[in-house]
């Protein structure tokens, strides 16, 4: 039987192995986690696994390296984000600490820290994930004992942008004509243009049929997708003027897999561009992100049913659906007209200025401009 022992502050555990004594430290002035370390050591002991003295004994930097191995493993996309979050904030100041050391407290004063250098919520969340799964890992590998609270912080900090349909037009019109097919498709399904429509093959693309698919692990959630575009003539411009110009590298003697490129390159992104369009569309601040919540907001304006607009946009759960469904000035104005038996618009205004039904007359635009 094992047996606990109090030296100063800290809690001891006695245990017998092959009929040799072991002894160790807890590292902890709390009975119960002295208690817990006896019992994962006896534990060990009954299923004939090797038991070690290293517990505890594991260093942040260590655990943080174990995090970005499981989103390499795993095929995440955002390793090189994660660990940029652990290089730049993270392991300066939790650095060589042993996890076991880690309390909520410190975990509190990282936060305060981080927002006293102007961090938003969200940002703050985000690295707060990562030591939180520093902590799991951890204690999954056995490497740890326990994990303290993580308190993360209430993210008030969503976006409320979105195109109406002139600013979609008045950007796209002032970007190169190479990027105008893309922000045509993230305008019309929601769709996120650095991951899943700057990558897109013409292998994922079948002109007879009219369709685009995601494949399943090429999208934010894993699940593939599938967009039947023929019912929207801009779209099927951007395909077929797509076509052409992969035609046309053909011939000139370059196979270029990517439907949207530069000169046969891909595609990485086009900050500095977009940033100029939108001062050009006297529409500063947009972000590509708003085409997200357009799609989201026309479709529920357009009655789309919401289990078939989330499959379209890509969207997994309710609550992520509803963050972007906007509701704006004109959806108030409707509402409020209602009561006065008015249209509730202003003089020149669409009751549908979001709707599906209204975006006919673009269809009559010639493939150079989609």
């Amino acid at each position: 039987m094992g047996e606990l022992r109090k030296r100063g502050n800290v809690w001891w555990i006695r245990y017998y192995r092959a009929g040799r004594r072991h002894e160790e430290s807890s590292r902890s002035t709390k009975k119960g986690a002295a208690v817990r370390l006896l019992q994962l050591r006896e534990g060990d002991i009954a299923k004939g696994l090797p038991v070690s003295a290293q517990i505890g004994q594991l260093r942040f930097d260590e655990a943080a390296a174990d995090v970005v191995t499981d989103y390499r493993v795993n095929g995440r996309k955002s390793t090189g984000d994660v660990e940029a979050r652990i290089r730049l904030h993270l392991s300066p100041f939790f650095g060589a600490r042993r996890m076991s050391s880690i309390t909520t407290a410190d975990v509190r004063t990282y936060t305060a820290a981080r927002q006293e250098a102007g961090a938003a919520n969200a940002t703050i969340n985000r690295e707060l994930a990562v030591v939180k799964r520093a902590f799991r890992l951890s204690t999954q590998g056995r490497k740890l004992l326990h994990m303290p609270h993580i308190p993360m912080l209430r993210e008030n900090n969503t976006r409320q942008g979105f195109f109406e349909v002139d600013e979609f037009k008045s950007v796209r019109d002032a970007l190169p004509e190479s990027l105008r097919g893309i922000v045509t498709i993230a305008y019309y399904t929601g769709w996120r243009v650095p991951s899943e429509i700057l990558p897109l093959t013409w292998a994922q693309v079948d002109r007879d049929s009219r369709t685009v698919r995601l494949e399943v692990g090429t999208t934010k959630n894993s699940d593939g997708r599938t967009l039947p575009y023929d019912l929207l003539p801009e779209l099927v411009d951007v395909i077929e003027a797509a076509w052409q110009e992969h035609e046309r590298l053909a011939t000139a003697g370059t196979l270029c897999p990517y439907v949207f490129h530069r000169h046969g390159k891909p595609i990485e992104g086009f900050r500095k561009a977009w940033k100029s369009a939108c001062k050009a569309a006297e529409c500063p601040g947009k972000l590509l992100h708003d085409f997200r919540r357009t799609a989201v907001r026309n479709l529920v304006r357009a009655n789309v049913p919401e289990k078939t607009a989330m499959a379209i946009t890509g969207h997994k759960t309710r609550s992520v659906f509803d963050r972007y469904d906007i509701v704006d000035e004109a959806d108030l104005r409707a509402a409020l007209g209602l009561l006065s038996g008015t249209t509730g618009t202003k003089k020149g205004q669409s009751t549908q200025s979001g709707r599906v039904a209204e975006f006919a007359p673009l269809a009559k635009s010639s493939a150079n401009t989609g």
